[in-house]
């Protein structure tokens, strides 16, 4: 089984509406997102999944989140917790890596560092 990762950050504001704390006032994060993926084959040139294909993949999601506040996005309920940004990532890259020729199937999980030392991650 191979292993291969890329990363992307993003900058974003968010509350949570259901906590009680600070994190209930708007505030921001610069978000860095690791997308892993996993397989048990490799292309005729070796590689699991083109670095290059896998990351423009990743920065057209995180892209299209960055400066936003996340709790405009009825995706999140009003409550954009790290565990459902790695979520919408997870599920916002199937597409994306198909429209980069890479099959899908090989994302195996999405982590979302809201600051270097807290992060919460979504599998399959």
């Amino acid at each position: 089984m191979w292993t291969i990762k890329t990363e992307s950050e993003f900058a974003a504001a968010h509350f949570l509406t259901h906590y009680n704390g600070k994190c209930e006032r708007l505030h921001g994060h610069n978000y860095r997102v690791v997308a892993w993926f996993k397989g048990d084959k490799l292309s005729e040139g070796g590689m699991l999944a083109d670095f290059g294909r896998v990351k423009s993949a990743l920065r057209s999601v995180t892209g299209a989140i960055d400066h936003t506040n996340l709790n405009d996005m009825p995706e999140f309920s009003g409550d954009p917790s790290a565990e459902r940004i790695a979520k919408f990532i997870f599920d916002a890259m199937l597409p994306e890596l198909k429209n980069n020729s890479v099959d899908a199937a090989l994302l195996y999980a999405i982590d979302v560092y809201e600051t270097p030392v807290n992060m919460a991650r979504y599998e399959k």
